[in-house]
């Protein structure tokens, strides 16, 4: 599964309106006055925004790790206050870039001056008072998230991670709903700040041009932002058919585990039910979903505790696997600063995240390794962003930052792809291969992860995109958000939900006010990626077998469109790789087509599809 993402630090200071800067800072760029502006002007302007932005990096980037890694009053404050500065200044230089929109200017320039126009994710508008309010909530939402617990009783109190970790392993319903209901505690008190956030970047958003906050988010894609909505819906008709069939198989069986009267078989699944915290991905619930047929299916976790694997170990093969592809290693600074483990007697934010603090060679990761195949992947994931982040560091500042946000997210997945047993057996996790015979269990599982977060992907971006229109008012949050899990996902609240919940902040994309629509497009590209780095290294198995792992060939190719960075449109970027300018769900297709086979089987005499309230979905 994708996790967060520190892409660089001038995306960093940006996203997160974190940057240390001296009281002057907001005027030392020159920007547009009243005068008839000419190329000129533009050129100079861009240039000394670069400039002023590359001298905030460092301390913002540095900001944020001691904040994320140490959750406390001081590191707070220290927070709030970085934020509110540099907000104001990244606000006012996507201001005076509007200003030469009706400016002709070469197409560099242009590219330059609309990334800064499109960069901001929250806005701060110019009152003082409000953009310093807009940081402290900034602040205080995503520690109240980090620092979340739920508390049974006075003597034990669980953090996320344990809780998911019971979510993860156990079949008993009750226990499943009460972590499912205790961790969405937590997101209750965000509500309140949540509305105010969106009100005063809203204002912020309207200064810049834009009607709100959705409009600049959607418009950072290379086409219209109505252009984009339309491909979104595009690429999940491709990929829906085959998600409604494993929706269907994983709920028949479900039913049989659990009993029809706790899983009705023409209604939404149960979202305590499926193995994850939020219902986005399913993989935890191989074992009841599974084929019943005796299928040799490998156990990575397993293999990992078998063959001594610690967080450091399984770093540093996550790192031989980017070597063998021709990549230089990691720095050594990247080992003695990357945080590994969850912290003893401090709050952290353990969601996975990949850092590059000085924009140049301090790469970083920070996570909380569990020993499991699942985190296994997310290191390769992790990995990938930092790979990313040193082949494009070489660009002008404007341009370190990938050809659009799914791409980042799609080149650690790309890599985590060729995780098949053939990869397994080279690096000595395992001895053999199971044959082909066994290949159903092996896409079965991953499409509980893959294909089953798709709609996942999807939705987050479209609730928060009617929120920040103003279509979905304060009241219905919670009732909105229900009905597109509904619609998109086939999954239901389990319990009626009250007038005051806030379900979509127990989702740390949410309160960390992280753009998630990056997650449904990196789902789509990873698989255009590796069908086509499979066949630049030659690749003679299945898609589903291939791994790239040791072809200097594919790496070659795939680091000539990392360099790119942003400095094309991502069309072009993809052309690069793939030799195709639009993105395209027939790769998924392809991959899973053996499975789709089997699951249409299954699924004959069953009842596929689910009603509920005004929602309609049939296969």
């Amino acid at each position: 599964m994708s996790k967060p993402l520190v892409k660089n630090a001038l995306v960093l200071a940006i996203a997160l309106g974190l940057a240390a800067c001296n009281e002057t800072s907001t005027t030392a760029v020159s920007g547009p006055v009243n005068q008839t502006l000419v190329a000129a002007d533009a050129q100079q302007f861009v240039s000394e925004a670069q400039a002023e932005l590359a001298k905030l990096q460092y301390p913002a980037a540095q900001a944020a790790w001691v904040y994320q890694t140490n959750i406390n009053q001081d590191t707070a404050a220290l927070t709030a206050y970085l934020s509110e500065k540099h907000s104001s200044l990244s606000t006012k230089l996507a201001k005076q870039a509007a200003d030469f929109n009706a400016v002709e200017v070469d197409a560099d320039t242009r590219r330059k001056l609309n990334l800064m126009r499109n960069g901001l994710v929250l806005p701060a508008p110019a009152d003082a008072k409000k953009s310093e309010r807009l940081a402290q909530i900034t602040s205080d939402l995503e520690g109240m998230y980090g620092s979340g617990k739920y508390c049974r009783s006075e003597e034990e109190c669980l953090r996320l991670t344990e809780m998911s970790n019971i979510m993860a392993t156990s079949h008993d319903p009750q226990l499943l709903l009460e972590m499912w209901q205790g961790w969405r505690e937590v997101s209750v008190p965000m509500k309140a700040l949540y509305e105010e956030e969106v009100q005063i970047a809203n204002e912020g958003a309207r200064e810049l041009g834009f009607s709100d906050i959705s409009e600049l988010w959607r418009g950072g894609y290379d086409m219209p932002a109505a252009d984009f909505a339309a491909e979104l819906d595009r690429l999940w008709d491709q990929i829906k058919p085959f998600y409604d069939a494993l929706h269907c198989h994983v709920r028949a069986k479900l039913g049989d585990q659990y009993g029809t009267d706790i899983v009705p078989q023409d209604k939404p699944i149960p979202a305590h039910l499926l193995g994850n915290m939020w219902a986005q991905s399913w993989g935890n619930i191989y074992d009841l979903v599974k084929p019943e047929e005796k299928l040799e299916v490998i156990d990575v976790t397993q293999a990992l505790v078998d063959h001594q694997y610690d967080e450091i170990k399984m770093v540093k093969q996550a790192e031989s696997f980017f070597s063998s592809l021709g990549f230089e290693p990691l720095p050594a600074t990247f080992w003695e600063r990357s945080q590994f483990q969850q912290p003893a007697g401090r709050d952290v934010v353990c969601h996975a995240s990949a850092w590059d603090i000085d924009d140049q060679d301090d790469l970083r990761i920070k996570m909380c390794i569990q020993i499991t195949g699942e985190e296994f992947s997310v290191i390769h994931h992790e990995l990938g962003h930092n790979y990313y982040q040193r082949a494009y560091k070489n660009q002008p500042l404007l341009y370190r930052n990938s050809a659009n946000d799914g791409f980042h997210e799609a080149i650690g997945d790309t890599v985590a792809l060729s995780i098949t047993p053939k990869y397994l057996k080279e690096i000595g996790l395992v001895d053999t291969i199971p044959d082909a015979s066994n290949d159903i269990g092996m896409l079965l599982k991953l499409a509980l992860d893959k294909i089953a977060f798709v709609p996942f992907g999807l939705l987050v971006d479209q609730w928060r995109w009617k929120v920040f229109s103003g279509e979905v008012k304060p009241q219905d949050y919670n009732k909105v958000w229900w009905e597109l899990r509904e619609k998109y996902q086939g999954v239901m609240a389990p319990i009626a939900r009250p007038d005051d919940a806030f379900d979509p902040g127990a989702k740390y994309h949410v309160p960390g006010n992280t753009p998630y629509t990056r997650y449904f497009l990196a789902h789509v590209l990873q698989f255009q990626f590796h069908k086509s780095l499979c066949e630049i290294a030659g690749n003679t198995d299945p898609i589903h077998r291939c791994s790239i792992y040791g072809s200097k060939e594919a790496g070659s190719a795939l680091n000539a469109m990392l360099q790119m960075g942003s400095s094309k449109p991502w069309q072009e970027a993809l052309q690069t790789l793939t030799g195709k300018n639009e993105m395209d769900a027939s790769a998924i297709l392809a991959y899973f087509a053996p499975l789709k086979t089997w699951l249409d089987e299954q699924n004959q005499s069953r009842q596929c599809g689910w009603v509920n309230q005004d929602i309609t979905a049939q296969l």
